[in-house]
């Protein structure tokens, strides 16, 4: 009982200390939203902004998502780059005529993809592409964004004046993920959860701290920090390549920032198990650098952190029935770990507008994650890591850690 009452309070203490000293990455802080601007404003006195949108076989989405981006109310010189990523359908077709039905095909341009390169990931290969353009190249800002983010009208605008004020080389929002079935709603909410517990929002913009991260659904980066960091090819194999490219920028003396925010949301469908647990084993292995010292490390301390407390409920309330000695302070330990991990999960829940009492199932969706972890781990060693869209890619890029 002694053996189990430490066990317990050991979680307890660990998520204490999450809470009050892991940056507040449960908050949902800090955050940017869209801005309406008040009245004309010159052109002149804004930078110029490219958007780079590479796209592979998202025909299906491309037409209600890439107005989004057209239609942005921003003041300065701005064009869309997509770079149609050697797509099966008619991605690069569906594009043009999304354009031209929003009246913005003078603001789009659809380059078709050049074959992918030995050592390059897809998705940054395409990204690399757009930099290349010639109107890219002239930009003050490249805005990153992903063939399934829309966008509110005035969200540019708020990421330029960020970006901007603050002197900043790349700006990040977390787009809202889309949630719409009964796996989504524990699924989604806590992918975005575990996420900011890896990459605390605010140590991310803190330049004195070495942790570093984006998410690659929403960046603008400033075009002389990406080539004074040594270019996207500095990142070429890299699978989770937002998080890829916010070390490099750091690491070269940038200055990044990540937030939450409500005006860019994704509008893909994930609604089961199945989709979710594939986007995940894609690439978690690549997350851990591929080691097996770190998925049987990460695999304990998941164990530790969401499973413990649920265990030790139920086995203080057994040991309550069988007259066993102890077994009520190690059910209140119990109670105690699980509350404040419940509690710390409610804002996540309800920035995706799910109701708070889905909070009590974290520990399901942690055992859910590290169930796809070995099994990205598994695909790994059967050469299978990495499949996306009809690719097989390894990870040869070096995956940033906090």
């Amino acid at each position: 009982m002694f053996i189990a009452w430490i066990a317990v309070g050991a979680s307890l203490a660990a998520w204490i200390f999450l809470l009050f000293f892991r940056g507040g990455y449960w908050r949902v802080r800090p955050s940017l939203d869209s801005v309406d601007r008040a009245g004309p404003e010159r052109r002149a006195e804004w930078p110029s902004v490219v958007a780079v949108i590479p796209a592979r076989n998202e025909a299906g989405i491309l037409g209600d998502v890439l107005p989004t981006v057209l239609e942005q109310d921003y003041p300065g010189s701005f064009h869309v780059m997509l770079i149609d990523d050697r797509s099966d359908d008619a991605t690069g077709d569906t594009a043009r005529t999304a354009a031209a039905r929003a009246g913005r095909d003078d603001r789009l341009t659809v380059l078709r993809g050049e074959p992918l390169p030995t050592g390059w990931a897809g998705k940054v290969w395409a990204m690399a592409q757009g930099v290349a353009e010639e109107r890219t190249a002239a930009a003050d800002y490249i805005w990153f964004t992903d063939a399934d983010i829309a966008h509110d009208p005035g969200i540019l605008s708020a990421l330029v004046k960020k970006a901007e004020a603050d002197r900043l080389d790349l700006v990040s929002l977390m787009a809202r993920l889309r949630v719409e079935r009964g796996w989504d709603r524990l699924l989604i909410p806590a992918f975005v959860y575990f996420f900011a517990k890896l990459y605390p929002f605010r140590a991310v913009g803190n330049p004195r701290k070495r942790t570093a991260g984006a998410a690659g659904g929403c960046m603008l980066l400033r075009r002389a920090a990406l080539e004074r960091a040594g270019g996207l090819a500095a990142i070429r194999g890299a699978l989770i390549d937002d998080c890829a490219l916010g070390r490099l920028v750091k690491r070269s003396g940038g200055r990044i920032w990540l937030g939450f925010t409500r005006s860019v949301e994704s509008v893909r469908v994930y609604g089961t198990l199945r989709s979710t647990w594939q986007m995940v084993a894609r690439s978690a292995y690549t997350q851990l650098r591929r080691s097996p010292l770190l998925l049987l490390g990460t695999v304990a301390g998941m164990l530790f952190l969401y499973a413990v407390s649920p265990l030790a409920l139920v086995a203080g309330l057994i040991g309550l029935s069988l007259g066993i000695t102890g077994s009520g302070v190690l059910a209140l330990l119990g109670v105690a770990t699980w509350l404040l991990m419940s509690l710390s999960f409610v804002p996540m829940l309800r920035h995706h507008g799910v109701g708070g009492g889905m909070a009590v199932l974290l520990p399901c969706a942690a055992t859910l994650y590290v169930a796809m972890t070995i099994d990205s781990a598994w695909r790994h060693a059967r050469g299978r890591g990495g499949a996306w869209k009809g690719r097989v890619q390894g990870s040869r890029g070096e995956m940033p850690q906090p």
